[in-house]
């Protein structure tokens, strides 16, 4: 069965709306917290040549997150089944907080290997979260996109960084 679709300029609507942004944004607030302190760190490890300036990282995850809250906020006032709607809000919830566990396992773990771990196990919470988005509302799942592509271009960056960082000499293995 069906649920009737929330008007989107409800009183109920708009708080739904302010509530998907105050919980991504405070998602985004956790990870800078972990973020910020450990710049310096960063500063030292090798990039590679595709690394992005400091300066656009948070104007690029400005946009995804709000994006994402207006995502979430799309399901919850779509017409579709509550069951379904709950399913990709919980998931939606999950790949909130991977999210902010990389910044934890990459920044403040020092270790971009465990980063390298968790941001796949984001994508796939991403993936996840866009196939049930898409089952509830299209426009929602099609907003989630820039956010999946751009957290796959920050797992090559994170793997990059990895391996420039190992330690490993990999000229030693011509043969």
């Amino acid at each position: 069965m069906s649920a009737a679709a929330e008007p989107a300029f409800s009183k109920r609507s708009i708080i739904a709306l302010a509530v998907a942004l105050a919980v991504c944004f405070a998602a985004s607030a956790i990870g800078g917290a972990l973020t910020r302190p450990n710049l310096d760190w960063y500063a030292t490890l090798t990039k590679p040549g595709f690394a992005p300036p400091n300066a656009v990282f948070p104007i690029v995850w400005t946009l995804l997150y709000a994006m994402m809250a207006v995502a979430a906020w799309l399901v919850w006032r779509a017409r579709a089944d509550a069951s379904d709607k709950k399913t990709a809000l919980v998931w939606f919830g999950i790949q909130l907080a991977i999210n902010v566990l990389w910044s934890f396992a990459f920044f403040f773990m020092h270790s971009p290997a465990y980063g390298f771990g968790v941001i796949m196990a984001l994508i796939v919470a991403i993936l996840i979260t866009l196939i049930l988005f898409d089952r509830v509302s299209r426009p929602a799942a099609l907003m989630l996109i820039p956010y999946l592509l751009w957290v796959g271009f920050a797992a090559g960056l994170n793997f990059t960084i990895w391996v420039l960082n190992s330690g490993y000499d990999f000229s030693q293995q011509a043969a």
